[in-house]
C-alpha cells in the first residue's frame, strides 16, 4: 500500500519562463501608435479647420475687395456724416509688381515658396532647431493667413499654438484657392505699412510718392524689410535702421542668386530716401468717436437680425443706410466749443505747469510716475507690435526712449517733431480731455456727442466709455431721493453746521438752510445729512432707477460724488427731471435700411416711469437756484447767459480738481460736460481755475449759445419748464402729494427733519466706518484731509 501511494504522489511543475513579446506584437503597437497619431491630427486639423476651437477667417474676404459698399450715416437733419468702409486700398495684380520686389519677398521670407503647398516642414524644423535664430518657419502664405487673423497673436503659450494650427489650415486653403502669383499679389495688398498705408500701391504713395510699378530695388528692399517690423525699420521713422535692415534683405537676394554683385553692391550704396506723403483718413478728429459707438449698437442690431431670419449682413460690404438721431449743426456746434474753451484751458495749465518739476503730476512720487508712464506704455500699439515680435522688455524700452520723427497734437494743428515715444506719451498726457453730450429729454434722442478732442490722438471715448468720479453732480440723486422718501420741499431747512462722526469729518458753515440753497451752493454737510436721513440704500435704488448701472459706493461719502460714473448715465438720469419724472433711455439710432431700402431696425423709445411730475418739477426747481444765486450763475453771466433764462443745472468737482463737469438742463435739452486729464493726478493746483464751473460750465455755455442763435433748431432762451397743474409754487405743494403715493408712508414732518442725525424709522442707516477719511466743504471732494 504504501508503494502503491508512493506511485501515486504528484510533483509540482516547473514554473514557465514569460515569453518575451514577439516581433509582429510591437509591430502591430507600432502601426496602432502610427494610425492614433495621424487619425488624432486629422481630428485636430479638422476641428481647427471648422472652427470648433475658435473663429476662423473667412478667407473669400480676400476676393474681390472692390465690390464692398460702404454703409453711409445720415443726421437727423438729413447729412452724410460719415461711413462706415474698409480701410482706404489700392489693390494691385501681380503684374504690377516689379519683379526684384517679389524676388526681395521670396530671398527674405520664404526661398521655397514656388515648391510647398502652404507649409513648408523644411522650415518649421530649422525654426524649431535653432529656436528661429535663423530664420522662422513661417511661409509666405502662412503669414497672408496670419493677416486674416484680427489683432496680436495671444502671449498665452497654449493660444499661441492653437493659433499656429489655425494658420496652417488658412494657409493650405489659400494654397487650394489661389495661385503662387495671386497669393503674393493678396500678400502685398493686404499688409499694413502705417500712416494708413494699407497695401503695397498705398505706402508706395505715402513713402515714395509713386506707384508701386515705378519702385526701385532699393525701395523694394526697404517694404520686404518693413515686413518683419513695420514699426522699426520705417523708413520715415527710423531711416538708419531701415537701411541696414533694407541692406540684409539685398545680401539674401544677392546670396539666393536673384541679382548679382554689381546690382548689389550699387544697391546698397544708395541712401534711403523718403517722400513722405501721410494720408488722412475720416476717422480722424471728432467723427470716430460717435461711430466707435454707433458700431457697436449697430453690430448688435444685425446679430439680432441674422438670427430672426438667417440672412447675415455686413457694415462694411452691404451699403446699409443708418439714420441716426444727432443733428449735424449741434455736433458742429459742440465740438467749435470744446476746441474753443480747451484751447484757453490748455493755455492756462500750460502757463501752470511751467513751475512744476514734475508735470504734469502734482503729489507724485518718481516710482508712482513711473507707474503711469509704464501702464500708457503698454497700452500703445508699438508696445504690443514690439511685444509680438519677441522683443525682449529690456529692449523694449531702449527702443521707446529713442527720438524719432512723429507728430504730436496741438490746437494749433498737428506738429511734426522729433522725439520719443516715451516722451510723446509724457507730453500728450498734458493735454487737456473733454465729453459732451446732448440729448432731447422728451424723446431720448441724442443730437450731439463728443467723446474727445481727437481720435489719432486719443482713441478713447469720454461719452460712453470713460467713467469719471462725478463730484457734486450725483447730489441730485440724493435731493430727489430726499423729496420722494422724506417729504421735503424747496423751502425745508437741515443743518449747514460742520458733521463729525467718529474720526470723520465734514466742514460746514453753520446754521440751517433750504434744501434749495444747499443744492445750490453744494453744501456738502446739507447733502451728507439728506443721504443719512433718507437712507444710502434708498439712494442708490433711485440712481439706478434713472438709468445708472456703473457701481455706487455704498458708504455715506457717496452723497457727495465719489463714485466713478459715464456721461451716457449722468445725462440719462438727469433728463428724466425734465421728462415729467420719465426715464427714456437715450438713443443715437433711429432706423437702419438694408441698400434696398427695407427697414432692418427701426428703434423705439425705451421709457420707464421713476417719479411722480411733482417731485420731478421739484428738482427743476431746486437746481435752477444753482444756475440763477448759485455755483452756476456767476460763469454764465460772464459768458452772457441772462438771469431769465430757466437753466437747471449742476457743477461738479472731485478730489485734487482732477475732473470738471457741468451738467445743463434747457426745458428741451438736457447736455452734460467733462474736463479732465488722462490721470487724475494731472489737475490745476487751485480749485479757482480747476472746479466745474470754469472747466466744464464754459464749454456748455458756448455751445448752447450757438444753439439758441440757430432758429432753425427750435431751442429759445425764451423756452420756459412746464409745470405741473398744481404746482403753485408753494412749499407745501409736495407736502399734498402725502395723501396720493402709499409707498412715501410713515414720513417724518419738516420739524424732525431738523435734527440731522435721527434715522427715518423703517430706513435704518448702514455704519459705515470712516475713521480715515475727511471731506472738504466746498464742491472739492479731498479724502485725505
Amino acid at each position: 500500500m504504501e508503494n502503491k501511494k508512493s506511485e501515486n504522489k504528484t510533483f509540482p511543475l516547473p514554473e514557465k519562463k514569460k515569453s518575451k513579446p514577439s516581433i509582429k506584437k510591437w509591430i502591430k503597437l507600432v502601426w496602432i501608435g502610427f494610425f492614433a497619431v495621424v487619425l488624432g491630427i486629422s481630428a485636430l486639423f479638422f476641428a481647427v479647420s471648422q472652427g470648433f476651437v475658435g473663429d476662423m477667417p473667412d478667407v473669400k474676404e480676400l476676393e474681390n475687395p472692390d465690390i464692398y459698399v460702404a454703409s453711409e450715416i445720415y443726421s437727423s437733419d438729413n447729412v452724410l456724416l460719415g461711413k462706415f468702409e474698409k480701410e482706404k486700398t489700392k489693390p494691385v495684380t501681380y503684374k504690377q509688381l516689379p519683379p526684384f520686389l517679389v524676388y526681395a519677398l521670396q530671398a527674405k521670407e520664404d526661398e521655397r515658396f514656388k515648391e510647398h503647398s502652404g507649409i513648408d516642414l523644411k522650415s518649421i524644423l530649422r525654426a524649431i532647431r535653432f529656436g528661429g535664430e535663423r530664420g522662422g518657419g513661417s511661409t509666405i502664405t502662412q503669414q497672408l493667413a496670419k493677416l486674416l487673423f484680427t489683432g496680436n497673436a495671444s502671449q498665452n503659450k497654449i493660444e499661441r499654438a492653437f493659433q499656429k494650427l489655425k494658420e496652417w489650415c488658412v494657409a493650405v486653403s489659400l494654397e487650394k484657392r489661389y495661385t503662387k502669383e495671386e497669393i503674393v499679389a493678396l500678400y502685398f495688398n493686404k499688409m499694413d505699412f502705417l500712416f494708413n498705408a494699407k497695401g503695397i500701391e498705398m505706402a508706395s504713395r505715402v513713402y515714395f510718392n509713386k506707384s508701386t510699378s515705378q519702385l526701385t530695388l532699393p525701395e523694394a528692399a526697404t517694404f520686404v524689410a518693413m515686413l518683419e517690423a513695420p514699426r522699426r525699420n520705417n523708413p520715415y521713422r527710423n531711416p538708419e535702421r531701415a537701411k541696414t535692415r533694407r541692406d540684409v534683405v539685398l545680401k539674401q537676394m544677392l546670396d539666393t542668386g536673384y541679382i548679382d554683385n554689381a546690382t548689389y553692391e550699387k544697391a546698397v550704396a544708395t541712401p534711403v530716401v523718403v517722400d513722405f506723403h501721410e494720408i488722412k483718413t475720416v476717422e480722424e478728429g471728432y467723427s470716430a468717436y460717435y461711430k466707435f459707438y454707433l458700431r457697436k449698437e449697430i453690430q448688435q442690431y444685425l446679430d439680432s437680425y441674422e438670427k430672426e431670419t438667417g440672412k447675415q449682413l455686413n457694415l462694411y460690404k452691404n451699403g446699409l443706410k443708418i439714420y441716426v438721431t444727432l443733428d449735424s449743426r449741434m455736433q458742429r456746434y459742440a465740438e467749435d466749443a470744446i476746441k474753443e474753451h480747451l484751447t484757453v484751458l490748455q493755455k492756462n495749465f500750460d502757463g501752470e505747469m511751467r513751475r512744476n518739476p514734475n508735470r504734469p503730476y502734482y503729489n507724485l512720487s518718481k516710482s508712482q510716475i513711473n507707474g503711469l508712464m509704464m501702464s500708457a506704455v503698454k497700452r500703445t500699439g508699438r508696445y504690443k507690435q514690439l511685444k509680438a515680435e519677441g522683443m525682449p522688455e529690456d529692449s523694449i524700452m531702449m527702443e521707446f526712449h529713442q527720438p524719432t520723427k512723429m507728430t504730436r497734437f496741438t490746437w494749433q494743428g498737428e506738429e511734426e517733431v522729433e522725439m520719443s515715444p516715451w516722451d510723446s506719451i509724457r507730453y500728450h498726457k498734458q493735454i487737456a480731455q473733454a465729453g459732451l453730450m446732448s440729448m432731447e429729454p422728451a424723446t431720448g434722442d441724442i443730437k450731439a456727442w463728443v467723446g474727445g478732442i481727437n481720435w489719432q490722438h486719443f482713441q478713447y471715448d469720454h461719452v460712453k466709455q470713460g467713467k469719471r468720479q462725478v463730484g457734486s453732480t450725483f447730489k441730485p440723486f440724493v435731493y430727489a431721493t430726499a423729496i420722494m422718501h422724506l417729504g421735503m420741499t424747496p423751502c425745508s431747512t437741515v443743518s449747514n453746521a460742520p458733521y463729525a462722526k467718529g474720526s470723520w469729518y465734514v466742514k460746514g458753515g453753520g446754521g440751517s438752510v433750504t434744501i434749495k440753497e444747499g443744492i445750490a451752493k453744494s453744501l456738502n454737510p446739507v447733502a451728507i445729512r439728506l443721504a443719512e436721513m433718507a437712507g444710502t440704500e434708498n439712494v442708490i435704488q433711485l440712481a439706478r432707477d434713472l438709468g445708472v448701472t456703473d457701481p455706487i459706493d455704498k458708504s455715506l461719502p457717496m452723497a457727495l460724488g465719489t463714485s466713478d460714473i459715464t456721461i451716457y448715465e449722468m445725462l440719462g438720469a438727469y433728463s428724466t427731471f425734465a421728462n415729467f419724472g420719465n426715464y427714456t433711455k437715450p438713443e443715437m439710432i433711429w432706423r437702419i435700411e438694408d441698400a434696398n431700402g427695407r427697414v432692418i431696425k427701426e428703434v423705439k423709445p425705451v421709457v420707464k416711469e421713476v417719479m411722480n411730475e411733482m417731485y420731478a418739477y421739484t428738482m427743476i426747481d431746486l437746481m435752477k437756484g444753482v444756475a440763477e444765486f448759485g455755483t452756476a450763475s456767476g460763469e454764465l453771466r460772464r459768458r452772457g447767459i441772462a438771469a431769465n433764462v430757466e437753466i437747471a443745472g449742476k457743477t461738479g468737482t472731485t478730489q485734487k480738481n482732477s475732473d470738471g463737469w457741468f451738467m445743463g438742463i434747457v426745458p428741451k435739452l438736457a447736455t452734460g460736460v467733462w474736463v479732465g486729464w488722462e490721470d487724475r493726478a494731472t489737475h490745476f493746483w487751485s480749485t479757482g481755475e480747476g472746479q466745474g464751473a470754469k472747466m466744464g460750465l464754459p464749454i456748455w455755455a458756448i455751445y448752447m449759445k450757438k444753439v439758441f442763435a440757430d432758429k432753425a433748431l427750435n431751442i429759445s432762451m425764451e423756452d420756459k419748464f412746464i409745470k405741473p397743474a398744481n404746482w403753485t409754487g408753494s412749499c407745501s405743494d409736495l407736502n399734498n402729494l402725502r395723501n396720493g403715493y402709499g409707498d412715501d408712508g410713515g414720513l417724518q414732518t419738516i420739524d424732525e427733519l431738523k435734527n440731522p442725525v435721527k434715522e427715518v424709522p423703517d430706513k435704518p442707516v448702514k455704519k459705515e466706518d470712516h475713521s480715515n477719511e475727511a471731506i472738504n466743504s466746498s464742491d472739492d471732494i479731498d479724502f485725505n484731509k
